[in-house]
């Protein structure tokens, strides 16, 4: 069954196939990536995790790669707030390694446009009700983001192609190997319910569509879902959950196409039917907001569960710092 594997028996630095490795950061998930055919070749990150996350990267990719071994390049999927919060810092540490991201992704990355803004009203739990407290601002990253190729290839990954799956980022890509149908999908689809602390918690293993609440344009977001499952996955490691893999995975990824709007479009939010209008400057308009529909005392619930998080994140970072400097000395 799927919800047997969940926080409890997943550690957090895990392997997920020959050549591929995740990090499980509070409550988003990284990978290290390379070639498992050539062991030598030069290894990428994907994504960079959250806010504070740096040190704990950096020092996995030296238990993994060994000291001196920084990757070749850091892969974005997108530019969310829990996927880039650790790149400051490892481009510190690594001044010669280029960022990657979708064309459409950049306006975000160089400071030119904030995303826009998370919707809380569209239900599910906490994690929803209480986004409109993420950052927002958009990250600079100067001449070290660069577009990713036009021919669909992976820089450093043969046998790797990006896809293209915006809806829940105006860039967003996923990358495919091909050779063995594994699948890094970012936040095109997440593998536990991604609005709910406590499925965050527990990390419930069930394909679900992109996080509702930072998903601003649900038409491309399904199409994006339907490209996904067209690929055939064999494996699917996402942004969000536990990676999934087989008859399971087919099995739900089919469904979540065949039931789009009913397990994937909220009921109500500010961009159902109205999709925020982007362009390769960022955002140019988005619908206005829209009432709740929260009980107060569900709020208060979330607040509480929402604090748990934050005090669990809070002393991730300091374990980090402390591993860190552990790691140093």
């Amino acid at each position: 069954m799927a919800n047997q594997t969940n926080r409890a028996n997943t550690p957090t630095l895990f392997h997920v196939e020959p050549g591929i490795w995740g990090l499980r950061n509070v409550f988003v998930n990284l990978f290290y990536v390379r070639n498992p055919d050539a062991p030598t070749d030069p290894w990428v990150l994907v994504d960079a995790g959250l806010p504070g996350s740096g040190p704990k990267l950096h020092h996995h990719a030296q238990e993994l790669f060994g000291a001196d071994n920084p990757p070749a390049a850091i892969l974005l999927t997108h530019g969310h707030f829990d996927h880039v919060g650790g790149l400051h810092y490892l481009l510190e540490q690594w001044p010669d390694v280029p960022v990657y991201a979708h064309p459409l992704e950049l306006p975000y990355l160089t400071g030119q446009s904030a995303y826009p803004p998370p919707d809380p009203t569209v239900g599910g739990g906490a994690m929803a009700a209480l986004s409109f407290l993420y950052p927002k601002d958009p990250v600079d990253l100067g001449d070290r983001v660069k577009a990713l190729p036009d021919d669909g290839s992976v820089p450093f990954l043969p046998g790797w192609r990006w896809i293209f799956t915006p809806g829940h980022a105006p860039g967003h890509v996923s990358f495919f190997r091909e050779q063995d149908k594994v699948l890094l999908a970012g936040d095109a689809f997440v593998t536990t319910k991604q609005e709910s602390a406590l499925s965050v918690w527990v990390q419930k293993q069930e394909v679900h569509g992109p996080p509702m609440y930072f998903t601003p344009d649900w038409d491309l977001a399904r199409q994006s879902v339907e490209r996904l499952a067209g690929l055939l996955p064999r494996v699917a490691a996402t942004g969000h959950g536990i990676p999934m893999r087989g008859a399971e995975l087919s099995q739900q990824l089919a469904d979540l196409v065949e039931h789009f709007d009913q397990k994937a479009v909220p009921m109500h939010g500010r961009y159902v039917g109205h999709p925020a209008q982007t362009d390769e400057t960022g955002v140019r308009s988005v619908p206005p907001p829209v009432a709740p529909r929260i009980p107060l005392w569900l709020i208060g619930a979330g607040l509480a569960l929402a604090g748990g998080l934050l005090w669990a994140n809070r002393k991730n970072k300091q374990e980090q710092y402390d591993e860190y400097d552990e790691y140093e000395d």
